[in-house]
């Protein structure tokens, strides 16, 4: 059996209130044991301050390891449960010239990611079980992280039918959506919130009013008007995320909004929750990290849907992300082949692949005091674990699963879009000075990802 122990990393690990120096043993795919390394207090506020390691009342280590065991040396790293990509899109069936499921996976091992929800909007669509049980049993055999399977709201993603929501769930998927597609039948919306509330399952929805949106390019305002594009008005989120909401609170269902983009959409969710709604939501690194000015010259690599808004929506993000309105920080990751991308801007492919580029983000509004580390961890990994219902992930309590995510918080490093994992190269990111980078992940106690410029 597989016997691997991290030693004398500093866990973050806010589900069970850890931040400081631990020993991590894991035997098979479980953790084993957490004990605090000898001469530091692991326990929040203890053992870390200022950044800084300080010793505390010595303790004692009693022995624990083998000579079998492998021993990764975490000295100098953070060391987290893996992080969880609540939206995430495959391609794998009927797209895989832009990404595979061996491909994605791979992308996001690289990422720190040990588990992903995958969308629906494949060919065929996930919107039966049969092609659920393709992916996931294509997931076992080729992909290298976790895949969970997020199924259709409708069939074909056509938002005139309702899918077999029981079907799915009976089948595997862990949520559903039309992403890439607003429902814009709210009559239909409506049923579908009432049997996710039957099937007690997660409605991811993707807002877009697209009486507003059609034929736009780009967020609407002043670089749209000075590149003659159309545009796409905040308006068009915020109308759909306001109809969700209400639905909702009718249907008792579970709401999920996907890739907040807008101002007016982290208002419309604060206020929710502070009404009871059950309502959650996510926001992506390329939106509190870029803003419509990026499409100048026309980068087809910083289309996407929702497009790139202004730096007053970035701001709202990152205050929703602060005072606790926004639950999740999640990739988008939309892979695009070169074809799709590269030509006339109005008529390129939305999406850009983001598994790979999150974290040193993420890190970068931590160093910001946007949030904190511990908070960071929350969104990418304890959040969405309770949300998908994944139990023994998003923490390292003995006895869950040992999906782990080692990184080093001041390595620096330069995106190299030829570099990626990812089939497909679209990122805005190309070149782009990077700090904080994943050393090792660990899914089910094997190690997965190990960057190879790094020994550890």
């Amino acid at each position: 059996m597989n016997r691997l122990l991290i030693r004398g990393g500093r866990v973050i690990d806010p589900i069970n209130d850890r931040d400081g120096l631990f020993d991590i043993y894991v035997i098979g795919e479980k953790i084993a044991a957490v004990k605090p390394v000898k001469g530091f207090e692991g326990s929040r506020g203890q053992g870390v301050k200022g950044g800084k390691l300080e010793p505390s009342n010595p303790g004692t280590l009693e022995p624990f390891i083998e000579d079998d065991w492998t021993v990764i040396d975490a000295a100098g790293l953070l060391v987290c449960p893996g992080f969880i990509d609540m939206h995430t899109h495959l391609r794998e069936p009927g797209y895989e010239y832009k990404e595979t499921i061996k491909t994605g996976t791979m992308a996001a091992a690289a990422g720190g990611f040990t588990s992903i929800a995958c969308m629906a909007n494949t060919e065929p669509v996930n919107d039966n079980a049969s092609v659920t049980r393709y992916i996931l049993k294509k997931a076992q055999e080729e992909g290298i992280v976790n895949v969970c399977s997020v199924g259709a709201v409708s069939k074909g993603l056509k938002g005139e039918t309702l899918a077999e929501i029981g079907e799915l769930r009976e089948a595997g998927c862990v949520a559903i959506s039309d992403d890439g597609r607003p429902v814009m039948n709210s009559g239909l919306m409506r049923l579908a919130m009432e049997y996710a509330k039957q099937f007690n399952i997660l409605v991811i929805s993707h807002c877009e009013d697209t009486g507003l949106s059609s034929e736009g390019a780009m967020n609407e305002g002043f670089v749209a008007t000075k590149l003659g594009l159309k545009g796409i008005p905040s308006a068009s989120e915020a109308i759909m995320v306001a109809r969700d909401i209400f639905l909702a609170e009718l249907t008792g269902a579970r709401l999920h909004i996907a890739h907040v983009s807008t101002k007016g959409a982290v208002e419309l969710i604060r206020v929710a929750k502070k009404r009871g709604v059950n309502v959650t939501a996510e926001i992506t690194p390329h939106h509190f990290t870029l803003t419509d000015e990026a499409v100048i010259g026309y980068n087809t690599n910083a289309k996407m849907n929702p497009p790139l808004r202004t730096g007053q929506d970035i701001e709202a993000l990152k205050q929703g992300l602060k005072d606790g309105t926004i639950d999740v920080i999640a990739t988008d990751h939309a892979p695009q082949d070169s074809v799709s991308k590269d030509i006339e801007f109005d008529r390129a492919a939305n999406g850009i692949v983001g598994l790979e580029t999150a974290l040193p983000l993420c890190l970068k509004i931590v160093a910001e005091n946007v949030i904190s580390l511990s908070e960071l961890v929350k969104r990418l990994s304890s959040n969405p674990a309770r949300l998908l219902g994944l139990d023994s992930k998003g923490s390292l309590k003995v006895g869950d699963d040992a999906d782990i995510a080692i990184f080093d918080i001041d390595r620096e490093w330069a995106v190299d879009s030829k570099k990626l994992k990812s089939k497909s190269k679209n990122t805005p990111f190309d070149t782009w000075k990077m700090k904080g980078k994943v050393v090792k992940t660990i899914v089910g106690g094997k190690v997965v990802w190990s960057e190879p410029t790094v020994s550890a």
